[in-house]
């Protein structure tokens, strides 16, 4: 069971909405705009950044969008901000993008605030200070920043910029999730499923993992997987608890890859198929996850899914053997079968793995 750890990657998030609207009319729009008008001109900017009523063009994007940042008009230099933090129509510079987030900031732009306190948290174009960028994304929640809130919430429940407080936490989520915010929705399943923060209620942890996993939450995807495998509020049903970690598992979630892998070996809600167990543990082994890797290391010994390989055998339960006594004791009774040579070579191999994002 894991709380969602979605960044928000707000550049990226609030460009695809900062251009939102209706169909332009281009020339009265340009008539207005080389009379002066801010509106109108950042409203032509808009239409040359999406290609609408005119030939996409990044320059002219930017152009007519700092003429009406220049004004003083903070939704243009908000998005002046985000041109420089991706680096759309001028050369990237998270300093610039810092720059112009600030202006629009301090004019209550709740988007601007919100990327200025991820400017803050990730040291990007501005020192890096979490008691910053705390008091930025709180500005831009109390405006009822969904983003923002969720961010606001993922601060308290891990102290980071303020003094650690779960009850905090979940209030943020909640005003988060009651706006469909899938990462506070998981995260406030995920409160509720601990009895973090707010008293343990197994029913209402399953409403709010469910409503996040809908929308395509990975976490709460394998944790709602999680509550039909072991029946966790609701009756055990191992084909949702499969249909919901093979969702989350095609998204590289790393407990539910080995819960999947788990659901083949014993033909739990699947048939059983010692092949896509296999499969499913090199994923999460490979991201790191330990029972992966013990699960992997006893295929690796047994032959099952994949060739008897001890080399590999060895390798994988040493890494597993950091946080599993059984592992130890079973790569123990592997290497009185190796040969020091094989005993070496796994040893290289372990030391010298990295974690990776599954696929």
């Amino acid at each position: 069971m894991t709380r969602c750890m979605c960044v928000i990657l707000l550049t990226a998030l609030l460009a695809l909405s900062a251009y939102a609207g209706d169909k332009p009319d281009v020339a009265a729009l340009r008539t207005k705009a080389e009379s002066g008008e801010a509106q109108a001109q950042y409203e032509l900017g808009r239409a040359y950044y999406d290609g609408d009523g005119v030939p996409k063009d990044m320059g002219q994007a930017v152009e007519w969008c700092r003429k009406a940042a220049e004004t003083g008009l903070a939704k243009a230099q908000y998005c002046m901000g985000l041109r420089y933090a991706n680096g759309e129509g001028v050369p990237k510079d998270g300093s610039q993008a810092a720059e112009w987030y600030l202006r629009a900031a301090e004019q209550g732009n709740a988007r601007a605030q919100a990327a200025l306190g991820s400017s803050c948290l990730n040291g990007e174009g501005v020192s890096k200070d979490a008691t910053q960028a705390v008091a930025w994304y709180r500005k831009a929640a109390e405006q009822g920043d969904d983003q923002a809130q969720y961010q606001l919430g993922t601060f308290y429940y891990d102290g980071r910029g303020v003094e650690k407080d779960a009850v905090q936490a979940v209030a943020w989520y909640k005003k988060a999730a009651e706006q469909n915010n899938p990462c506070a929705q998981s995260n406030l399943g995920y409160c509720y499923d601990i009895g973090d923060g707010i008293e343990k209620d197994a029913a209402q942890a399953i409403v709010w993992y469910r409503r996040a996993a809908e929308q395509g939450d990975a976490s709460a995807q394998s944790n709602l997987g999680l509550c039909y495998y072991y029946g966790k509020g609701i009756s055990t049903d191992y084909v949702r608890a499969a249909e919901w970690f093979r969702k989350a598992a095609e998204q590289g979630n790393v407990d539910a890859q080995s819960k999947l892998g788990a659901c083949y070996v014993r033909g739990w809600g699947l048939v059983l198929n010692d092949l896509q167990a296999a499969r499913w543990f090199k994923k999460a082994a490979g991201g790191g996850h330990a029972e992966a890797q013990f699960q992997l290391g006893l295929c690796y010994a047994l032959g099952r899914g994949v060739p008897v390989d001890a080399v590999r055998a060895y390798m994988w339960l040493s890494l597993a053997a950091k946080n599993n006594t059984d592992a130890a004791e079973d790569r123990d009774s592997i290497a009185k079968q190796m040969t020091p040579e094989q005993i070496a070579e796994a040893k290289r191999l372990s030391a010298a793995f990295v974690p990776t994002v599954s696929e």
